[in-house]
């Protein structure tokens, strides 16, 4: 992971002052979902994760990390609670600042 990043990452774990649960980290360019696309993503180059969250925690999640300088969100917040995430990225070589949803 880029240290860069994980600095953010811990900024931010500590202003919600409760654990991140990561569903998803650094991935593999053979990774199954990024062999997938047609370029890599930004969880390749380790300045992406996907957060475990929904409701209220998904909202102040999203509020704080775009105050710490996350540049890049999505959010998913669809079918079951359990499977809910929002992905936070900051790598400046992808377009920047953009939220999407899945």
């Amino acid at each position: 992971m880029h240290p860069e990043f994980m600095g953010r990452l811990q900024a931010l774990r500590t202003a919600l002052r409760q654990p991140i649960i990561i569903n998803s980290g650094y991935r593999s360019p053979t990774h199954p979902i990024e062999a997938k696309k047609t370029s890599v993503g930004s969880h390749t180059t380790g300045r992406a994760v996907d957060v475990k969250a929904s409701g209220h925690y998904a909202f102040e999640l999203v509020e704080l990390a775009i105050e710490l300088g996350f540049t890049r969100i999505g959010v998913s917040q669809k079918g079951d609670y359990n499977s809910r995430f929002i992905h936070l990225d900051d790598n400046p070589d992808f377009p920047h600042p953009v939220i999407w949803s899945y």
